[in-house]
């Protein structure tokens, strides 16, 4: 990571220092803000964190509870979201505390003897196959409290205000806070003004209902027990994670950090249509039961049971995102993230991943509008891109839990479970999604140039070498939640035409720069050349490769790379990800997807894109 450049530092650099109304942070909740978030889940969190890189932006987030959430129900966490977690500088802490999912294994009937199971099936897991992170399990309330330290310690130093509860609101057509909020706090209620809103108040919404927004979908005739449970076992893949088919039922095993704990889903079977979710009471003492029954012929002995619950399977996606109920064009000013706009099982592991994608889709895009960098109409886009991921997660949850319920004798080939779960590894992970095109999405007419580089999706990193100290880096992994865009400049044979585009360049994004700024404070600008790094000399790059930052105007070093192969790294960059080699420019936004491609000689068609998105500068 980089630090020292406004001066030496000798505390935690990632504690960073803070700025503007992070200097001093009252702690009263305001009677006015710019965003308030609704709920400190996931998205919330995240949007917290995010929004803690824009001090100037006044934002607070309310929370009913009275403090940190002590046992989360959601605990998968997919490489997109580890991700995720390196864009905001705790990837490598959390990976060490978390468990590793390298292999699924899949039990079925012995055929010689159904009443008991045997293992049919060991697969690697998917993760590695996919992207350079894993696939973890954690409690969902440690991915919050890592959120919560980037939100503090970012320069807006924002921390939850607990035990404020979320009454209701009303949106007003004029006014600089236009979005009244009604709260309870200590026992008397009182009015806090907004600009925006963001509920992140889970699938019981309060702030959905305020909108008029309705979820769409149902509940299926399944319900499923769960349980994070202490045992002694003579399972033999009691810290694999498995997926166990038997004539008594259906398990989803899957093992915990921390060496020990372990979750178990536990098929309940079909819910008559007269239950009235009765079947929400059934004891733990059952659920162990059926455990041990569809187990056979092993067994657990339960120690302790962490947490415990029992849901009905429901699919559900909220008919909008947004308070916009009408074709009317005006402006959004309260949006909906994570289950207060979609539901689904919990067994495909998707909720908390996707939830922390609506905030990280909306958290860059509140600041852009809000520090004057883009115009109102951004923001429509939250919609737009993520109901579509939504229903493909309804879509992908509901087929999958299918599948995971289903009796022996329907199943025609043992197989098929883990064959699905391979086969569609992408969506799981958290890569599938791909933006269309939109006013921060181009269009695809250049995307020959970089096919590993697929328009609308996250982009993929590679190593490279930086030229300045010769070491090997994912380029990618530079990036952070810091709300600046990533210009990938990939140069020419020779390196000509990349200088050239550079001259021409530069004033655009400088146009769209503060002048009392970094040089690269809305645009990230780094350059990778073909040629060997020992070919290059780093003070040979052009400005824009090197702009000066901090008060002290000290070079930045770290923005040129050379493609490999190198001592230490096999891949070449322009192969791996299919670059052309007359070079090309990719563009990608803040939260890490890829929204141009263009030629290097397309410089008027780079300055139209950027004015499509983005105010100059005052």
């Amino acid at each position: 990571m980089q630090f020292h450049h406004h001066g030496y530092v000798s505390h935690d650099p990632r504690v960073l220092p803070a700025e503007g109304l992070g200097v001093d942070r009252p702690t009263e909740l305001p009677d006015e803000v710019d965003v308030l978030i609704v709920g400190s889940g996931p998205a919330g969190m995240l949007l917290a964190a995010q929004m803690s890189q824009y001090p100037e932006v006044n934002t607070r987030i309310i929370e009913k509870r009275e403090g940190r959430l002590v046992l989360g129900q959601a605990d998968g966490i997919q490489p997109r979201s580890v991700e995720t977690f390196q864009a905001f500088g705790f990837a490598e802490r959390i990976i060490a505390e978390a468990y590793n999912i390298g292999w699924m294994n899949f039990w079925g009937p012995d055929p010689e003897n159904p009443q008991n199971i045997i293992r049919t099936t060991r697969t690697a897991d998917y993760a590695f196959d996919i992207c350079e992170f894993p696939h973890l399990i954690v409690n969902q309330a440690r991915v919050l409290d890592y959120f919560a330290e980037a939100a503090a310690d970012g320069p807006g130093r924002i921390v939850p205000d607990y035990g404020v509860e979320f009454l209701g609101l009303t949106v007003h057509e004029a006014g600089e806070h236009p979005v009244e909020v009604q709260v309870s706090q200590a026992g008397g209620q009182r009015t806090i003004r907004a600009k925006y809103v963001v509920g992140c108040d889970g699938a019981r919404s309060r702030v959905r209902e305020a909108i008029g927004r309705k979820h769409v979908g149902g509940i299926s005739a399944h319900a499923w027990g769960v349980m994070d449970v202490l045992v002694n076992t003579d399972f033999p893949d009691w810290r694999t994670k498995c997926a166990i088919n038997a004539e008594a039922g259906n398990i989803l095993h899957i093992p915990r950090e921390g060496g020990y704990l372990s979750r178990m889903y536990i098929d309940l079977g079909a819910v008559a249509e007269d239950d009235d979710h009765r079947v929400r009471q059934t004891p733990i003492e059952e659920i162990i039961r059926r455990a041990n029954e569809i187990l056979h012929p092993y067994s657990i002995d339960v120690k302790e049971v962490a947490w415990h619950s029992v849901y009905e399977v429901g699919h559900r996606v909220t008919d909008g995102f947004d308070d916009v109920l009408d074709d009317s064009g005006r402006t959004p000013r309260v949006f909906l993230t994570g289950d207060a706009c979609h539901t689904h099982s919990a067994k495909a592991g998707q909720g908390m991943n996707v939830s922390m994608q609506d905030g990280f889709n909306l958290g860059w895009k509140l600041g852009s509008v809000l520090t004057g960098r883009s115009p109102e109409s951004l923001l429509s886009t939250y919609g737009a891109e993520r109901r579509p991921v939504a229903q493909q997660l309804i879509d992908f949850d509901r087929e999958w839990s299918s599948l995971m319920a289903r009796k022996p004798e329907e199943i025609s080939d043992p197989q098929e479970l883990a064959t699905f779960y391979l086969g569609t590894a992408e969506f799981p992970s958290g890569f599938m999604t791909q933006y269309s095109s939109s006013m921060i999405t181009g269009t695809d007419g250049h995307q020959a140039l970089a096919a590993g580089f697929p328009l609308g999706k996250r982009f993929k990193s590679a190593e490279v070498v930086r030229v300045c100290d010769g070491n090997v880096v994912h380029l990618g992994h530079h990036a952070r939640a810091d709300g600046r865009w990533r210009v990938y400049a990939f140069g020419d044979r020779t390196g000509a035409a990349l200088d050239a585009w550079a001259e021409r360049a530069a004033p655009l994004f400088a146009r769209y720069t503060p002048s009392d700024a970094d040089a690269d404070a809305v645009f990230d600008v780094k350059a990778i050349h073909q040629q060997p790094f020992e070919e290059l000399e780093v003070t040979a790059a052009h400005a824009l490769f090197a702009p000066k930052s901090g008060p002290l105007g000290l070079t930045d070093w770290e923005k040129v790379y050379a493609a490999g192969p190198s001592k230490w790294t096999e891949t070449d960059i322009f192969d791996a990800r299919e670059l052309s080699r007359d070079g090309v420019v990719v563009v990608v936004r803040p939260d890490q997807y890829v929204s141009a491609i263009l030629p290097l000689d397309a410089v008027d068609e780079l300055g139209a894109y950027l004015e499509g998105m983005l105010l100059p500068a005052s």
